[in-house]
């Protein structure tokens, strides 16, 4: 724990009452969503400047003291967990919009800005923020840094990564870094900035982004399709993307779509039972592009791929389409889910989840599984849900006896641990199975570069040592 002496010394460094050591403070921001590791953080401190930041971590290499960044904690692997006593650095007071360049598209963060909030404000001036996902009310821009998140448009916009046009960070020995300065060329050696995309705090902080946005889409349209099987959803994602430009295709099993309907707040697509449901959007921009969109369906239904479907006719249904798929997460929630984040080349994903699938089915029948995922980009979510009568911890020590089978399996298929959920502490000691040896060997030298003394973040992305 922290000596008073030294915790009186972080007090003056940032404005008055935001350093917070009540035990209501510790709980609730020392956690994200995982629920795998109980908080214990020693304080939290809330920075109003790029100044303050700095200034925290000089004193925390002065003293020893690890830090944790925080955003909106709504991570799924650990990553913003304070469990060994860390000080927490929340963003939430460095939350503002700095500037707007409409001729490059770009808007400067800082990084406790929400992503909705980001959205919201290139609508107000008649541009796109692309990065999406269930969390973006709540998610924070430095964190969807931190974990290069992705979510439900990335067939069509990638990753948090592609819009990213500069850094402001804070280095783990409190210097102050600006990368890339919102170029869109720069041919002038090692791009640093995207060390620092995905590096989850532990090579610095984000205090400033330049992000880039994009022109608002036309006259979204959803559809939303039934198929017999797995197998079926591949040829229809490959017929529509031959004919569309989708923004998202998303997939859900029939016991995901049976728990939202359950809520009793959305309704049925249609009433065809289905195994497997598929989410596709497109700018229906013209009564050809529609035209086209019905066209595909009917041959995919032609072909004995789908067995039904809907096309949204307007706002209200087209949010209702999507709430099958984005409400899963939160809902499933209330099953304590055990959770995998996985993804392969797209190509592979059929073989991929059958093999998946009857490992998880082979140890863990009695077990209820939950799939759904951006089908689009080969990421799947496997979800197992708790049994009611079953304790937590005895729940988790079940479920982690299967993730050597389930990693082993991604390892065969080339495939990555983490899609989109960062390693964190729940898959830092698998990284082995989707990193060489000699890869994490020159990350863990990257991350001594940058934070010479261990305090950013410890203990995420390598197992300690």
């Amino acid at each position: 724990m922290i000596q008073r002496a030294s915790l009186d010394e972080l007090m003056t460094l940032v404005d008055p009452g935001k350093v917070l050591t009540d035990a209501a403070s510790l709980e609730a921001y020392g956690k994200d969503w995982t629920k795998h590791y109980p908080p214990a953080p020693s304080a939290i401190v809330l920075p109003r400047t790029v100044e303050q930041v700095q200034a925290i971590v000089r004193w925390a290499n002065a003293h020893k003291v690890a830090l944790v960044p925080s955003g909106g904690r709504t991570g799924l692997s650990a990553g913003a967990v304070a469990a060994k006593g860390e000080v927490v650095v929340a963003f939430d007071y460095m939350n503002q919009i700095l500037g707007f360049d409409a001729f490059d598209r770009t808007v400067v963060c800082q990084p406790g800005v929400i992503t909705r909030q980001l959205q919201a404000y290139a609508e107000e001036q008649g541009l796109y923020y692309p990065v999406d996902f269930a969390s973006s009310g709540s998610s924070q821009v430095g964190g969807n840094i931190g974990t290069n998140a992705g979510g439900i448009k990335v067939i069509r916009y990638g990753m948090t990564r592609n819009w990213v046009a500069g850094l402001k960070v804070v280095t783990g020995t409190g210097e102050l870094l600006e990368l890339n300065k919102g170029l869109v060329k720069n041919a002038t050696g090692y791009d640093l900035r995207h060390l620092f995309i995905g590096a989850e705090g532990t090579l610095g902080f984000v205090v400033e982004a330049t992000m880039r946005l994009d022109r608002a889409p036309r006259n979204l349209t959803a559809m939303v399709l039934g198929t017999p099987d797995f197998d079926s959803i591949m040829p229809v994602l490959h017929a529509f993307h031959g004919k569309l430009d989708l923004t998202a295709f998303e997939f859900f099993s029939d016991k995901g779509l049976a728990r939202i309907l359950a809520r009793g707040d959305v309704p049925a697509p249609f009433h065809t039972p289905c195994s497997f449901y598929a989410l596709l959007e497109f700018e229906a921009s013209t009564e050809q592009v529609a035209d086209e969109a019905l066209a595909t369906f009917e041959h995919c239904v032609a072909q004995g791929w789908v067995l039904d479907g809907v096309m949204s006719q307007s706002e209200t249904q087209l949010k209702n389409l999507w709430k099958l798929r984005e409400y899963l997460s939160e809902t499933i929630s209330h099953w304590t889910p055990y959770k995998n984040d996985i993804s392969v080349t797209v190509s592979k994903v059929p073989a991929f989840l059958r093999d998946i699938d009857a490992v998880v089915q082979a140890h863990y029948p009695d077990y209820e599984v939950v799939w759904y995922g951006h089908i689009g980009d080969g990421n799947l979510h496997l979800n197992i849900l708790k049994p009611e009568h079953m304790s937590k911890d005895a729940f988790f020590a079940s479920c982690a006896r299967v993730n050597k089978w389930v990693f082993e399996i991604v390892e065969r298929y080339n495939g990555s641990i983490s899609a989109e959920h960062g390693v964190g502490m729940t898959k830092r000691d698998y990284l082995g199975y989707s990193r060489s040896p000699e890869e994490i060997a020159c990350m863990k030298a990257i991350k001594a570069v940058f934070d010479p003394n261990g305090i950013m973040n410890p203990g995420k992305i390598f197992a300690p040592e």
